[in-house]
């Protein structure tokens, strides 16, 4: 395996820390010793293990006597100073480890470009990965949250809505359930699965009665907040009465991210609310929107006798920088036997 391959482990086990770490980053490490795979963890909670104190124990579990000469690959530069734990510099000098390669510098100046003069005093290499930047990608993916968090004292916030082909987030009577399809509320819940804290407002508690949890794999240190100007909200709605992740309720929505923000929280994900969404994009305080624009066409009709299309065209291509998204509603839209439909060049012309 090469360095590339070593450091997509890492980023692959720093991710199954999203969600939980707060508010430390989410950090994967992977030891390398005699040609292959010696010891790997990950960071799992704030006061625990760091992702190189995980790896190195790993590699003690396994029967690695030494790890003289063994290289460990971490998501992010390892720290030089000791907080709650040990730092890692001093836990990889006392491994014996010879050679450390981390794929991106830590975002928290007390430790920013210290671990390399820490370790080299000890005759410990140590380089930025320089491989693929995919991987690399990936990496800095992890940390996002913890960059802002760590720098601005304010959450990570991503919005995502659902949507129908004609615009619309909801039917004309309210109702949004449901927009999407079953693998677009999988992959919803995998995001509910690695984020600290769920936003909604206020009517989509009225309207929805939504858990705001991961239905698959439960994240039980997520924060669900509600942002109600009023605070009139249904005492039997379920974020207060199933005996769940606690639910934080707020009178508007750039407090609240300041006071998650004092609490440790790095990450919300905006569920619920368009007006909400457009508030806090319009206070300049969204980092990432997401929107899944389903191929469905509701018009004045209810979401259940809602449109959806059958026949789909290969993705979204870009165009000046607009994405397109094509959806058959009827049987002529694509001929007899052509799949999934028209292929699209870069620059939006279709292929020949």
């Amino acid at each position: 395996m090469t360095d590339a391959g070593y450091m997509a482990r890492a980023a692959e086990l720093g991710a199954r820390g999203m969600g939980h770490t707060r508010p430390n980053p989410a950090v994967g490490a992977v030891i390398v010793c005699g040609g292959g795979i010696a010891g790997e963890g990950w960071h799992k909670k704030a006061g625990g293990d760091h992702a190189e104190v995980a790896a190195i124990k790993s590699a003690r579990r396994r029967g690695v006597k030494s790890l003289a000469g063994a290289t460990i690959y971490v998501t992010l530069e390892p720290c030089s100073r000791p907080g709650r734990v040990g730092a890692c510099t001093d836990a990889i000098v006392a491994a014996g480890i010879s050679r450390v390669v981390y794929a991106v510098r830590d975002p928290n100046p007390k430790n920013r470009g210290k671990a390399a003069r820490a370790l080299a005093r000890h005759g410990v290499k140590c380089e930025i990965f320089k491989g693929d930047a995919g991987v690399t990608a990936a990496c800095r993916s992890l940390v996002s949250d913890f960059r802002k968090h760590v720098t601005t004292g304010l959450p990570y916030v991503t919005v995502k809505i659902a949507m129908s082909l004609d615009g619309k987030i909801c039917d004309d009577r309210g109702d949004s359930g449901w927009i999407t399809c079953e693998a677009s509320r999988r992959r919803t819940n995998r995001l509910r699965e690695s984020v600290d804290a769920i936003m909604v407002g206020a009517e989509t508690v009225r309207r929805d009665n939504p858990s705001l949890l991961a239905r698959v794999k439960p994240n039980k240190d997520l924060i669900r907040v509600v942002v109600s100007r009023s605070g009139r909200l249904p005492k039997n709605a379920q974020v207060f009465t199933d005996g769940m992740n606690r639910t934080l309720v707020f009178d508007d929505a750039k407090k609240a991210l300041r006071e998650l923000g004092r609490m440790g929280v790095m990450s919300v994900l905006c569920e619920g609310g368009l007006e909400l969404a457009r508030s806090l994009a319009d206070a300049g305080l969204v980092d990432e929107w997401l929107t899944v624009v389903a191929p469905v066409f509701i018009g004045s009709k209810r979401i259940s006798r809602a449109i959806r299309g059958t026949t789909f065209y290969d993705g979204s291509f870009l165009a000046d920088g607009d994405s397109f998204f094509r959806a058959g509603l009827s049987g002529y839209a694509t001929w007899p036997g052509e799949g999934t439909g028209m292929k699209f060049t870069s620059d939006g012309k279709p292929k020949e």
